[in-house]
């Protein structure tokens, strides 16, 4: 049977634009977290990982005639879908599929129209909601990336890229198509800024995953794209195996995980029982790791029911304090990362780690090193209402 590979990556984030920038900055220790948003125009002077970039800037990099009006997170997703297929030429007659992912959607957009119509219900420009719907943007990404095949959205929160991956792995196995791009893009806004600021998990300061002091995350913005297909495909670089994953849901809370960290326990012990590999196989885990109290006490009481005690759990590490939580692209963004990883043996800088979570004791890996042994990559991504993926990938 054909085995699912990775064999194009495509990345944008506040760490720069293309794999080669965020690379460069992961090993360098250089965090794209600015003090306060400086393209959004906002209230709130918190700590976010901003592109900054306008729209119009964005639309001049890509060649996008800026009266074509496209919202911020489709400029995004054009730009690492583009970056994805850069080293490609599909087969003649190929079925290529786009599985994109995102929560946020047109908001940027449509912000900008509530703004005229609030004041006066016969104003508002409607070419500044035509973007607002999930499936829009994946349709759009699809027209400008060159994509006319199977073309699908996936919207579960901050686990949407992950699924994504998990629905373009069934395309595949099922013959539904040839070759799948998949992944996630979001763009700040006014809106979610404002949304998690009142769920009171917003760090004024760079966040600290999994670090004792932790008090909140910081949101950020970007896309990550994978290209998958079967290995009986003609393809120009493997970067590494989709050996498989889960989704599953601890169904405790709308926006809080379970204290035993139940819904990431199961997507990861589920999800290496699908890929047919052993706990004590796994390299490295690329965390969710949002610096929420919650979240990262949950994800290391996962940890330890699932590998027994704090010496048998393998090196882990988020990268959100050098990107912010990107929602919905964070799946895509870090399984990009995650491939690259178990090609030329990476692991990833924690940053901002002093201290262990009392009860846990468990220390991220801190700096950067390559040269690695790295197998077997778990990345996860866990979602508002307990949406848990975890995705496999191998060499």
């Amino acid at each position: 049977m054909s085995e699912i590979i990775i064999t194009g990556l495509g990345i944008v984030s506040a760490m720069g634009i293309g794999v080669n920038n965020n690379i460069y900055s992961l090993k360098n220790n250089l965090s794209g977290i600015s003090s306060r948003p400086i393209v959004l125009k906002s209230k709130l002077n918190l700590p976010v990982g901003e592109i900054h970039f306008t729209n119009n800037e964005l639309s001049e990099y890509l060649t996008i005639p800026s009266y074509r009006h496209l919202s911020r997170t489709a400029l995004l997703g054009i730009m690492a879908v583009k970056e994805a297929l850069s080293n490609t030429d599909f087969p003649k007659n190929a079925r290529v599929a786009l599985v994109s992912a995102t929560s946020v959607a047109g908001m940027d957009l449509t912000e900008l129209f509530y703004k005229e119509y609030d004041k006066d219900n016969n104003k508002g420009r409607l070419r500044d909601v035509k973007m607002h719907d999930c499936g829009t943007i994946a349709r759009v990404i699809a027209e400008y990336s060159g994509i006319n095949g199977y073309v699908s959205d996936i919207s579960t929160a901050c686990s949407s890229a992950a699924n994504a991956i998990l629905f373009a792995a069934k395309l595949l196995k099922y013959n539904v198509a040839d070759y799948v791009v998949a992944g996630g893009c979001d763009a700040l806004s006014i809106f979610t800024l404002n949304g998690f600021n009142a769920l009171k998990v917003l760090d004024s300061d760079i966040c600290r995953p999994f670090d004792n002091s932790r008090c909140g995350l910081n949101l950020g913005e970007g896309a990550g794209f994978l290209l998958m297909q079967r290995d009986d495909m003609p393809y120009t670089e493997k970067y590494c195996t989709f050996a498989g994953g889960v989704n599953a849901n601890d169904a405790f809370h709308q926006t809080a995980s379970s204290d035993s960290g139940t819904g990431a326990f199961l997507a990861m012990s589920n999800a290496l029982k699908n890929a047919d590999i052993l706990p004590e196989e796994v390299s490295y885990i690329n965390a969710h790791g949002t610096a929420t109290v919650n979240n990262d006490a949950s994800e290391s009481a996962a940890f330890l029911r699932l590998f027994g005690n704090k010496s048998m759990v393998p090196h882990f590490s988020s990268i959100k304090a050098f990107t912010g939580h990107t929602l919905a692209a964070s799946g895509g963004i870090e399984a990009v990362l995650s491939a690259i990883a178990v090609k030329n043996g990476y692991l990833y800088p924690n940053l901002n780690f002093s201290n262990p979570i009392d009860n846990f004791e468990l220390v991220p890996v801190t700096h950067f090193s390559d040269n690695n042994q790295v197998n077997c990559v778990v990345s996860n991504s866990f979602g508002f209402g307990g949406n848990c993926t975890s995705l496999i990938f191998k060499k």
